[in-house]
């Protein structure tokens, strides 16, 4: 049938369907006993048998009073049932009676007079345990009092996610009244909250019965409409003691405090994250472009979209500079980090590349007064105070340029440049935590890219003053070919004290000499000078060379206790001969036609500036076409092999010694020097000529 066939109720609403029963009267076992006037038992329910423990046929046709009251309250039982037959007056109340086993039972009673259609009068007993509804009536109480005066808002929807009831913590978390929320849905009581989500979820609880415990939610409601809260809710199915299914319940919690004080925790988190990163990633060489590299790395994509560290050119060059409300920044970019896919890094300028920073930039006006330039919201009149050029600007307009951030590079009370930050895909602007852990990041690098640039100025000058006293050419001598190299450290280092000179002598004979002082830096340089002018003056007197070392031995003990290796060689073309003597270095190595390269040997001597102990002098023959390879260590040692190894793999190199010297040298550095290594090289080969 139809529901337009359905029959009608009496006031015209369609009849409903009937409806599944319900548990409460299950719990409470109510007992139905009819009486006659007589006060004779003549209906007896099987909740009766229960409830009293007489069978149907031990009850019916018995006088009730004598079947289950005690004799002392006769007279009270007799009463009370004249009264309800009588008057007609309905009954009620707790009575003591006395069940089949012996045992006396309080039970509550609900007494009525009852018609039937002839008139005859009878009287309808309705009774339950009375322990058993005083339990549920304690639970009701509870559970109500509870829901009532709870400070977390409880709902029940029905079936159909529609309000039932609320309570008053409810009404004020939404700012409706509970009459504003019956019979409406979840849309209609929160408009401003995703309520959408919430319905979907109670719907799944609904159909599952599994619980949703503590999701949150986020909006706003009539109670405060002008701020976002935060609620932690959960759901819950509703079913009676049959089963039924009979709604959803619903708590809500604001937790809008704890979710403010758990996002500032987790950013909290997160700033020592990265400045912890930052302390292990920034400043791990000492090379001035990689340190700024390391500072970007960490700011991308933590912090922003794009990173630009940014150094004013004075200070790279190693001068103070300071400037005045008209002048122009003049900056150089060290180091651009992008986020991927945002095009905002074409408005950059490119690292290494100086670039003139108007007095109106944001930039300029950062490196000139040391301060933070912050601006959250970038408008479309900013940009141009942004960028350095009007082209800059539009390229980063664009690229949805939203939020910009300066902060300043200041070591040791210096301000040596900024951090530019950029965000263009993050969309929440640089706030006030932001600008913290910049600054955080900023004051941690700025010492590092001080410690870059002062070690980078004092390594140019250590180079620039050994390679202004290192000859730019070998002279020419008489029967000898000669060709060299310097190779300094690698840029991470500091410049070394090794040495080689080739000096003419009386007679046609030349000097020969490869040195290294031990040590790094200005000093070792000025060491090294110092040595090159003693071998220089003493070679001029023609000494012998283990005599010549003597010398350089007291001049070297007398330089600040410094040490030094060193090979010295005269080459007799008229002899053919060559007398070398060492003074703690790497033995030379002999090349001859014919014959596979070998290192010469040679008592190793002590390095100079041992003092106390002699040295030797070793005489070879040098025939034309023989090849003599002087060399420092940092040409052969490394720490993954031993030193056999690489001198075996110098010799190999060695094999043709018709290749010209300086192909010869550029082949040994290639192979044999790594551009990372710690140490620099001095290398020179020398090979004998046919006099004419």
């Amino acid at each position: 049938m139809s529901a337009a066939e359905a029959p009608a109720a009496e006031n015209g609403e369609p009849a409903r369907a009937p409806v599944p029963p319900g548990g409460l009267l299950d719990i409470l076992g109510v007992a139905s006993v009819v009486l006659d006037t007589d006060g004779r038992i003549v209906l007896w329910s099987p909740q009766a048998e229960e409830l009293f423990g007489y069978a149907a046929p031990e009850a019916l046709g018995q006088y009730a009073a004598r079947l289950m009251v005690h004799e002392r309250q006769m007279g009270l039982v007799g009463k009370l049932f004249a009264d309800v037959m009588r008057t007609g007056r309905s009954w009620a109340g707790g009575f003591p009676v006395r069940h089949k086993d012996g045992t006396t039972r309080l039970v509550e009673f609900r007494t009525m007079r009852l018609l039937d259609d002839r008139g005859d009068v009878y009287a309808l007993g309705l009774a339950a345990d009375q322990s058993t509804v005083r339990r549920l009536e304690q639970d009701v109480a509870l559970s109500e009092r509870m829901v009532k005066q709870s400070p977390i808002g409880y709902a029940v929807l029905d079936s159909e996610l529609r309000f039932v009831s609320v309570n008053p913590a409810l009404e004020r978390i939404n700012g409706l009244p509970a009459a504003e929320h019956v019979g409406r849905t979840l849309r209609e009581v929160l408009p401003r909250v995703d309520a959408g989500e919430l319905e979907a979820a109670a719907r799944q609880v609904l159909e599952t019965g599994t619980p949703l415990i503590g999701a949150t939610l986020v909006g706003r409601t009539a109670a405060d409409p002008d701020e976002d809260h935060t609620w932690s809710h959960s759901l819950y199915r509703l079913e009676d003691t049959m089963g039924n299914v009979l709604g959803v319940a619903v708590s809500m919690v604001d937790i809008t405090e704890q979710h403010r004080a758990s996002v500032e925790a987790e950013a909290a988190r997160r700033r020592l994250a990265v400045i912890a990163d930052a302390s292990a990633r920034i400043g791990t060489t000492l090379e001035l472009e990689r340190t700024a590299c390391e500072l970007a790395e960490v700011a991308v994509p933590e912090l922003a979209d794009v990173a630009a560290v940014d150094l004013l050119d004075a200070v790279v060059e190693g001068r103070q500079s300071t400037l005045g409300p008209a002048e122009p920044a003049v900056i150089r970019a060290l180091a651009v980090r992008p986020a991927e896919g945002t095009d905002a890094v074409r408005a950059a300028d490119p690292p290494g590349q100086i670039a003139r920073y108007a007095p109106d930039r944001l930039v300029t006006e950062c490196v000139r007064t040391g301060e933070a330039v912050l601006v959250p919201h970038v408008k479309d009149e900013d940009l141009p105070h942004i960028a350095r050029s009007a082209e800059a600007a539009v390229l980063l307009g664009r690229a949805g340029l939203h939020s910009y951030l300066a902060v300043p590079l200041i070591a040791r009370g210096e301000v040596l440049g900024a951090l530019d930050l950029k965000r263009t895909r993050n969309p929440a602007p640089f706030d006030e935590d932001d600008l913290l852990l910049a600054r955080e990041l900023a004051a941690r690098a700025a010492v590092q890219i001080d410690n870059a640039r002062w070690y980078q100025n004092a390594r140019n000058t250590a180079l620039t003053l050994q390679r202004s006293l290192l000859p730019s050419h070998p002279p020419v001598t008489t029967g000898l070919e000669v060709a060299s190299r310097y190779q300094p450290a690698g840029a991470t280092s500091e410049v070394g004290g090794d040495w080689f000179d080739v000096i003419p002598l009386e007679g046609g004979k030349t000097a020969l000499v490869v040195g290294d002082v031990m040590g790094s830096g200005l000093s070792a340089a000025a060491t090294m000078g110092r040595l090159r002018t003693a071998t220089t003056t003493l070679a001029a007197l023609d000494l012998d060379p283990a005599r010549l070392l003597e010398h350089l031995d007291k001049t070297t003990s007398a330089l600040d206790h410094s040490i030094a290796t060193c090979v010295y060689a005269v080459h007799d073309p008229h002899l053919r001969q060559c007398r070398i003597a060492n003074a703690g270095h790497l033995p030379p190595a002999r090349v001859r036609p014919g014959r596979p390269a070998e290192l010469l040997d040679l008592p190793t001597g002590v390095p100079l500036g041992v003092g106390g102990v002699g040295f030797s002098t070793v005489t070879f023959d040098f025939e034309p076409g023989d090849e003599l390879v002087f060399y420092t260590d940092g040409l052969v040692e490394t720490r993954r092999h031993s030193l056999d190894e690489r001198l075996a793999a110098m010799l190999s190199l060695l094999d043709d010694p018709a290749r010209p010297l300086e192909e010869a040298c550029d082949l040994l550095l290639r192979t044999l020097h790594h551009p990372d290594n710690h140490d620099d090289v001095a290398l020179l080969i020398a090979r004998a000529q046919q006099l004419p």
